[in-house]
C-alpha cells in the first residue's frame, strides 16, 4: 500500500469524487460547514471548485494506491467564516492569520490503517511550505473511541502525536467532550 498526501490545488475532479453529494439536488458539506454554512449546496460546490484552482488550496488529500482515500481541510484560519466568528473557540494570535486544520473525512474502506496520521503530516507541510508562521487544529479531548461523526475534528491524542500542544480549552464540544485549540510552529 502506498500512500501520498497532495495539495487540493489542481485537484478539483479527485475532491469532486469524493466530497460533493453524487444525487442531483443533494444536499451536503462539501467542506464548507466552517468556510460558508450559510451557502446552497451549487454554491458550496462552485466555491470548492473555486478554492481548489487557487493557491494555496482548500486542503490536502490521501491516495492510497492513486485511489482517492482521505480529506483534511486545512487553511488559513482567516477563511473559515465560523471560526473568525465563534464564541467558542477562542482566538489567539489572529494578527499572524494561524493556518487551521478543522476536517478529517476518511473514506469507507480506508479507515484504521492510519490515514488520519498521514494527513495530519501532509497538512502541516503543507501549511508550511505555503508559509504559515502557526499551525493550529481544534480535536476532541477523549481516551475513549470517539464515534465518526464526532471524531472528524480528530483527537488531543492524534494532534499531541504530531508535535502539537494544548494551547487553550474550548467552550465547544464534539461528542459530548471538550475540544482544545491545539498548536505547533509552522514554518
Amino acid at each position: 500500500m502506498t500512500t501520498q498526501v497532495l495539495p487540493a490545488t489542481g485537484r478539483w475532479n479527485d475532491f469532486a469524487t469524493f466530497m460533493v453529494p453524487r444525487k442531483p439536488g443533494a444536499g451536503g458539506c462539501v467542506c464548507m460547514a466552517y468556510r460558508d454554512a450559510r451557502l446552497g449546496t451549487p454554491e458550496r460546490i462552485e466555491h470548492m471548485r473555486d478554492e481548489c484552482s487557487t493557491t494555496p488550496g482548500p486542503g490536502v488529500m490521501a491516495y492510497v494506491d492513486d485511489d482517492v482515500a482521505g480529506w483534511c481541510s486545512v487553511a488559513p484560519k482567516s477563511t473559515y467564516r465560523r471560526l473568525m466568528n465563534s464564541r467558542t473557540i477562542p482566538h489567539l494570535d489572529e494578527e499572524r492569520d494561524p493556518w487551521s486544520i478543522v476536517c478529517f473525512v476518511v473514506r469507507a474502506g480506508y479507515r484504521k490503517r492510519g490515514l488520519m496520521h498521514d494527513l495530519l503530516d501532509g497538512a502541516v507541510e503543507h501549511a508550511r511550505s505555503s508559509g504559515a508562521t502557526i499551525i493550529e487544529g481544534y480535536p476532541v479531548d477523549t481516551d475513549d473511541r470517539v464515534d465518526q461523526i464526532s471524531g472528524y475534528v480528530g483527537t488531543v491524542r492524534l494532534f499531541e502525536a504530531h508535535g502539537f500542544v494544548r494551547a487553550q480549552a474550548t467552550g465547544a464540544h464534539s461528542g459530548g467532550a471538550r475540544r482544545w485549540v491545539m498548536r505547533r510552529p509552522g514554518a
